[in-house]
């Protein structure tokens, strides 16, 4: 990695990804799924920590919350400490985590399988640490139906993975959550109001572990 990409990433990355998930349609979203995370619960990718006041304490008893992040964790520590409940921040990364399996109730995930250099072996080791029937609560943008917005989502794809933190625009999130071996149990999948077609689209949902 270049000198410049490090200082990128360390220092100008973590803003960015901050001011970008403080929008008012991705609030919403973090108002109605962090709720329902109950149990023993893992986040991952926190980043700077903005799910963490939106865990209820009368539903979880503990949330462990991963990032590769130095920087991200760094600026989550605040939020971690004036969260309703225990928070346990470690640097770790999904496909590497240093967890037992079965270990988890619950696991929820926003807006991060975009940038996991591989989103397959990240969902089976998120599977592997969850116990049987535990729940993955997801939030995520990634891949158009409509035909022409996907094609600039290929395009432009390279790019933004440069300047993004790895940031993928095309990913089919539901499909890689089936070919991962998950139980999609519900789903919400379209187009929000807030942001350009090629980066709105998001995937919604609960899948659950055999």
């Amino acid at each position: 990695m270049s000198r410049l990409r490090r200082w990128w990433d360390a220092r100008v990355l973590p803003g960015l990804v901050e001011r970008a998930c403080k929008s008012h349609a991705i609030l919403a979203e973090r108002q109605r799924w962090v709720p329902q995370a109950a149990g023993a619960v893992l986040e991952i990718g926190v980043g700077t920590g903005l799910n963490l006041p939106f865990y209820d304490a009368a539903q979880v008893t503990a949330v462990t919350a991963i990032d590769p992040s130095p920087a991200l964790l760094a600026r989550a520590q605040a939020r971690a400490a004036a969260a309703a409940v225990p928070v346990e921040l470690v640097e770790a990364a999904a496909g590497a985590m240093p967890f037992d399996a079965g270990r988890f109730d619950c696991a929820l995930v926003t807006y991060t399988l975009c940038s996991v250099d591989d989103p397959g072996a990240a969902l089976a080791d998120v599977r592997r640490v969850l116990r049987p029937g535990g729940r993955l609560i997801f939030v995520e943008h990634g891949r158009s139906p409509d035909p022409r917005t996907y094609r600039w989502q290929r395009r432009l794809t390279p790019a933004w993975r440069a300047v993004g933190g790895n940031c993928h625009l095309d990913r089919d999130v539901a499909g890689l959550l089936r070919a991962a071996g998950y139980q999609v149990a519900s789903l919400d999948a379209a187009h929000v109001d807030d942001g350009p077609r090629w980066m709105s689209y998001t995937f919604q949902g609960i899948a659950r572990t055999p």
